[in-house]
C-alpha cells in the first residue's frame, strides 16, 4: 500500500470511528494546561491529574506561581517524575509569562518554546489544544505508531512531525494529534500492541509485515 493511500485509510477510519478525541489532562485555563503539560513529561496524564487540582487552586494566575518558592512548588509535585527540574521550570515559566507576555499564554509555537520547560512537543500541544493551530505534537506514542503504521520513516521527532504535517489536512491536525496519542496509549501499546482488536490493522504496515511472515 502506498503511503498516500495509507494516510487516507487510517485517518478515514479514525474519522468514522473516533469522532471525538481530546486531551486526557484536566485543565480549566490555558495557563493550567501549560502547567499540566510540563508536569506530564515522562509521567502519565492520570498521575498528573491526581496533583493538579491543588496546584490549580493555589496558582490560579501566573503571578501566583511566579511568587511561589521552590520548596513550596516542589512539595506539591514531589511524587511526579523529575520534581526538581519541573519545579524550577514552572516557576521560571510563570516569571516569563508575567514579565514578557503580559501573563497570557502565547499562541505562537516559536514564542512558547522560549518558556522554561517548554519544548516543541509541549508548545505544539498548547497551540493545538488551546488555539486550534494546525500543528502536530509528536510524543513517544505518536512517534511509535507513526512508524508502525507506515505514516513516517523519520528518524527524529522533527522529521516525523514534518511528514505528518504534510500528510494530514490542516483542519484535521488538532484532532489527529489526539487520535494517534490515544491509539498508542490504549491499542498500539509499546510492549504488546493489540493488533487482533485494532480497526486500523488492515491498513497498518507492521500488520502487513506480520501477515507476509
Amino acid at each position: 500500500m502506498r503511503k498516500k493511500e495509507r494516510y487516507e485509510k487510517i485517518f478515514g477510519w479514525f474519522r468514522e470511528n473516533v469522532p471525538v478525541a481530546q486531551s486526557e489532562l484536566d485543565f480549566d485555563s490555558p495557563f493550567h494546561l501549560l502547567i499540566a503539560v510540563i508536569l506530564s513529561a515522562q509521567c502519565t496524564d492520570k498521575r498528573v491529574n491526581m496533583y493538579t487540582p491543588e496546584i490549580f487552586r493555589r496558582y490560579e494566575q501566573p503571578r501566583h506561581l511566579a511568587e511561589a518558592s521552590f520548596e513550596e512548588v516542589f512539595e506539591l509535585i514531589k511524587s511526579i517524575s523529575f520534581p526538581n527540574n519541573k519545579a524550577k521550570h514552572l516557576i521560571g515559566m510563570a516569571h516569563m509569562l508575567v514579565n514578557d507576555f503580559g501573563s497570557e499564554v502565547p499562541s505562537d509555537v516559536d514564542e512558547l518554546v522560549k518558556l522554561p520547560g517548554v519544548g516543541r512537543k509541549t508548545a505544539n500541544v498548547i497551540a493545538s489544544v488551546i488555539y486550534d493551530k494546525p500543528v502536530i505534537a509528536v510524543d513517544t506514542h505518536v512517534f511509535r505508531v507513526s512508524h508502525r503504521m507506515g505514516l513516517s520513516d523519520g528518524k527524529t521527532v522533527e522529521a516525523v512531525e514534518k511528514e505528518l504535517t504534510a500528510g494530514i489536512a490542516p483542519e484535521e491536525r488538532p484532532i489527529a494529534h489526539h487520535w494517534l496519542i490515544l491509539h498508542g496509549r490504549y491499542v498500539c501499546t509499546a510492549r504488546k500492541p493489540k493488533c487482533d482488536s485494532c480497526g486500523i490493522a488492515p491498513f497498518c504496515r507492521m500488520h502487513e509485515k506480520e501477515e507476509i511472515r
